[in-house]
């Protein structure tokens, strides 16, 4: 098994290769063609094969944004959990002022980094960006689609 590279800001974004170079550019191509060939050979035919290729591109969309939702929701249990044991008492009733997009991002942040983050991230209301670009030490999430 290879070494994965460490992870960072600069290379945490992570591509699926089956959908991302696979099935998204095939379901693309097949959506174009069968525009094509309804605007050479208008039938009734045609118009269902473009509306067929049309479900067939949302569908992939969909199944990629819901696992991505799904991933979401269980990051954001992960970080109340690991927030809750890492804050203070004083600070803890602040995780609910976090948003899932900055639970998200926080999740890169070391424990030893992640009370001090966690707090500026509330205050000040960091967007994710802001949030990982102010990461010292990067906690790999490998696992992410």
């Amino acid at each position: 098994m290879s070494e994965r590279k460490p992870q960072n800001y600069a290379n945490h974004t992570r591509f699926d290769p089956v959908f991302h170079y696979f099935l998204a550019p095939v379901l693309l191509i097949t959506l174009i063609g069968t525009i094509m060939h309804l605007v050479r050979r208008p039938q009734l035919p045609s118009v269902w094969h473009v509306v067929l290729a049309l479900a067939l591109l949302v569908l992939a969309t969909l199944c990629r944004t819901y696992a991505l939702k799904v991933q979401d929701r269980v990051i954001r249990l992960e970080e109340r959990m690991r927030l809750a044991m890492l804050l203070p008492e004083s600070q803890r009733g602040h995780i609910a002022d976090l948003s899932v997009k900055q639970l998200v991002a926080l999740r890169f942040a070391s424990d030893a980094e992640l009370p001090a983050l966690a707090e500026r991230a509330w205050r000040e209301n960091l967007e994710p960006k802001q949030i990982k670009q102010a990461i010292q030490v990067w906690r790999p999430d490998y696992h992410r689609v």
